[in-house]
C-alpha cells in the first residue's frame, strides 16, 4: 500500500488479479461474477492524476455511492453486494486501510458511455452555450446566464476515455453504438435518477448542478446502475444556500482543486503539480460536508 499522509494513493493485493488501475479506483477480480473496487485518496484535474491524495477521499465515495445506491434502487438496480468488511475476501478484512473504502460488487459488461445529466448551466456547457447557443446539441433559451438552472435536466452523453478527454457524443451515436431501446432506457433513466437525486439534495442544502452515471449489462442480461452514484467525484455540488446565478459557485466537489490550478502556470499536462497541504485539507472537509449534508450523518 502506498500511503501519504494517513491517505491511500495506491493499492497492492497480491492474493487477486488486479484488472484495472483507474484514476481513483483500483479494480480486482475476486471470481467470475464478482469485483472488488477499491476508492483511494487519489484526485485526477484536467485528465491528470495529482501527486497528492486527499485524505479520506475514498471512504466519501464509497459510503456515498451506497447511500444512493440504495435509495435509488427503486429506478434501477445496481451492482453492489456490500461494503462491510465481513463480506469481503480475506485480504480485506485483514486489512484496515481498505476498510470503509471497498466495494464488493456484480461484475457487468459496462456500456462505454458516460450518461452526464445537466440541471445547470456551468462549465464546458456554459463554454458550449457561449459559442453556439446549445449545449451537446440542446438549442437554449437567449441570455441566460452562468450556473442559470435550465427550464429542464438535459442529457448530454459522452464517450468513457481511460487516458486523456472524455468527448461529448450525440445521442443519435448512442443509438449507433448501443442500438435505440438500450440508448433510450439509459437516457430515460439517467434523467430519472437525477431528477429523484435533485430533489432529495434539495431538500438537505445541496444544489446537484449535473452528474454522470455509468451502466452495464449483467450477466443475466438485466441493465444495471455501476461504477459510483452522485459523489463529489461525479457530480457538482453547490450549497443552496448561497446560489446566485451569473457567476461561477461555491462548491463541495473538487472544483475546488481546479480553481485552484487554474492560478498556476501549469500547461495542464502531466506532470501535475503537488497541491499544498492547506488545500488538500480544504478539499477533504469539503467531501466530508457533503456527505454530512446530503446523509445527516457524520462519516
Amino acid at each position: 500500500m502506498m500511503m501519504t499522509a494517513a491517505a491511500l494513493l495506491q493499492t497492492t493485493l497480491p492474493d487477486l488479479k488486479l484488472v484495472k488501475r483507474g484514476k481513483v479506483r483500483d479494480v480486482y477480480a475476486i471470481d467470475d461474477e464478482r469485483l472488488l473496487i477499491v476508492a483511494t485518496d487519489r484526485i485526477s484535474a484536467f485528465d491528470c492524476i495529482l501527486p497528492t491524495a486527499i485524505a479520506r477521499k475514498g471512504e466519501v465515495l464509497t459510503s456515498l455511492s451506497k447511500f444512493w445506491f440504495e435509495k435509488l434502487a427503486p429506478i434501477v438496480p445496481n451492482h453492489l453486494i456490500t461494503i462491510e468488511p465481513e463480506g469481503m475476501p480475506k485480504t480485506v478484512q485483514q486489512s484496515t486501510d481498505l476498510n470503509g473504502r471497498s466495494m464488493l460488487v456484480r461484475s457487468t459488461s459496462v456500456f462505454p458511455v458516460e450518461c452526464v445529466v445537466r440541471g445547470y448551466l456551468v462549465g464546458s456547457g456554459w463554454k458550449d452555450y457561449l459559442r453556439t447557443g446549445e449545449v451537446c446539441g440542446h438549442k437554449l433559451p437567449k441570455d441566460l446566464l452562468e450556473s442559470a438552472e435550465l427550464p429542464e435536466p438535459i442529457f448530454t452523453p459522452s464517450t468513457k476515455a481511460e487516458k486523456g478527454h472524455d468527448e461529448n457524443i450525440t445521442e443519435e451515436q448512442v443509438r449507433n453504438v448501443l442500438g435505440a431501446d438500450t440508448a433510450n432506457y439509459l437516457r430515460e433513466t439517467s434523467l430519472r435518477l437525477y431528477n429523484e437525486a435533485r430533489t432529495y439534495a434539495r431538500s438537505r442544502g445541496i444544489i446537484i448542478a449535473d452528474t454522470k452515471f455509468e451502466f452495464g449489462r449483467d450477466q443475466n442480461g438485466e441493465i444495471i446502475l455501476v461504477d459510483e452514484a452522485l459523489t463529489p467525484d461525479s457530480s457538482r455540488f453547490w450549497p443552496a444556500e448561497s446560489y446566485s446565478p451569473g457567476k461561477s459557485q461555491p462548491s463541495f466537489d473538487k472544483q475546488f482543486v481546479r480553481d485552484y490550478l487554474e492560478t498556476l502556470a501549469w500547461d495542464k499536462r502531466p506532470p501535475a503539480p503537488p497541491l499544498p497541504p492547506e488545500v488538500a485539507s480544504a478539499t477533504t472537509n469539503r467531501y466530508l460536508e457533503a456527505y454530512r449534508l446530503l446523509t445527516g450523518e457524520e462519516l
